[in-house]
């Protein structure tokens, strides 16, 4: 709009100008030329109607082009305010869909939250339970119980059995040799515990002659109280409830491990009691299919002989069989005789004159009608 009102500004002053021009040049004519007053004054005011005609052709034209310049600029201001609110409707749905996100992920995240939360607190009871000597080697016991009766049969174990010194542990496997492989499940941790948490080497040296000591002493209990020979299996196996446990005292403590082995006690971590658990239980299915096998063997004997013996009663059924057969084939031969004989009899003439003829015929045949 202010260039619109400029350019009609400049307009009207060059219109101005142009007047003022003819005017200048109508009094120049008019001074110099002796043409009279009324002539000039018509020439004056017919330049001044040109001038004027002009002027309004010229505002005429300023305001086709003020209209044409506002449509243009009025399509323009509709182009953008349409463009401008696609856009703004675009980032507001962006806007709206990231914000959904980011409250989705919050929960995601607040849910992560709680789950470290109650992990934290689960840790931290784990660690007040494991702090604790006797719960720690509750610990430990229902970590070999869990695997212990996950994998074998509720009558193939038996857990503080009593054996024959009256010594319990923890728990008895039975095998098929009717002699039971023991398992302890405790094993000194404050030892290693305090090995793993040393600071410097001679803190470390104390914990290691320490763990050694108490581990020699567990070891040397086992091998004393649950080895008994004829009752128990030749060797113990003494559970460590921690895989990196029992890797630290194997890397470490090689010959504390060996040692152990002499004594016919056998460290065992969560995992190899798991297969050591399954190869008994291998081994003890095997001994129940070779017990089947046996009483299959028995069975099948047994059945040999009721097959032998229905076969000699089948064989004197078929003498029986044979038997009657004969007896049926004389029957035959008998009646075809008796037929025959019948056949000849009703061929006799038998006349009323010769009673004693007729009487001594007659007299076969009452026999045969009686039977005789």
């Amino acid at each position: 709009m202010t260039e619109m009102m400029l350019i009609v500004v400049v307009a009207a002053v060059v219109v101005a100008l142009a007047a003022v021009a003819v005017m200048v040049v109508v009094l120049i004519r008019s001074r110099t030329s002796a043409e009279p007053q009324d002539d000039v004054m018509a020439e004056l005011a017919q330049a001044q109607g040109a001038a004027a005609q002009r002027l309004e052709a010229m505002i005429r034209m300023l305001g086709d082009r003020q209209s044409q310049l506002q449509n243009a600029v009025n399509e323009r201001l509709d182009s953008v305010t349409h463009r401008l609110g696609e856009s703004l409707q675009k980032t507001t749905q962006h806007t709206s869909e990231n914000l959904q996100k980011l409250h989705e992920r919050l929960g995601v995240i607040d849910n992560a939250q709680k789950n470290i939360t109650t992990l934290a607190t689960q840790v931290t009871s784990l660690q007040s339970v494991l702090a604790n000597k006797q719960e720690r080697g509750a610990f430990g016991q229902w970590r070999m119980e869990s695997i212990v009766q996950d994998c074998l049969p509720k009558d193939s174990y038996a857990f503080q059995h009593t054996l024959s010194n009256r010594t319990r542990p923890d728990c008895c496997v039975f095998m098929p040799d009717n002699r039971a492989l023991v398992i302890d499940a405790k094993f000194p941790l404050e030892s290693i515990t305090a090995y793993r948490d040393a600071k410097s080497d001679e803190e470390r040296k104390l914990a290691g002659q320490r763990l050694r000591l108490d581990v020699g002493k567990h070891v040397a209990d086992i091998a004393e109280k649950y080895l008994i020979p004829g009752e128990t299996q030749d060797f113990a196996l003494m559970f460590v409830p921690s895989e990196a446990i029992y890797a630290e005292v194997s890397d470490s403590f090689v010959d504390l491990v060996q040692k152990a082995y002499r004594s016919r006690v056998v460290l065992m971590s969560p995992s190899l009691l798991m297969l050591a658990i399954a190869l008994v239980q291998q081994n003890q299915k095997d001994a129940r299919m070779r017990e089947a096998a046996d009483q299959i063997q028995d069975e099948v004997g047994r059945l040999v002989k009721d097959v032998s013996l229905l076969g000699d009663r089948v064989r004197k059924l078929q003498t029986h069989f044979n038997q009657a057969n004969e007896d049926i084939r004389q029957s035959v031969v008998s009646i075809e005789k008796i037929e025959s004989r019948g056949e000849k009899i009703q061929q006799v003439d038998v006349g009323d004159n010769n009673s004693a003829e007729s009487n001594v015929i007659a007299a076969p045949i009452r026999r045969l009608e009686a039977g005789g």
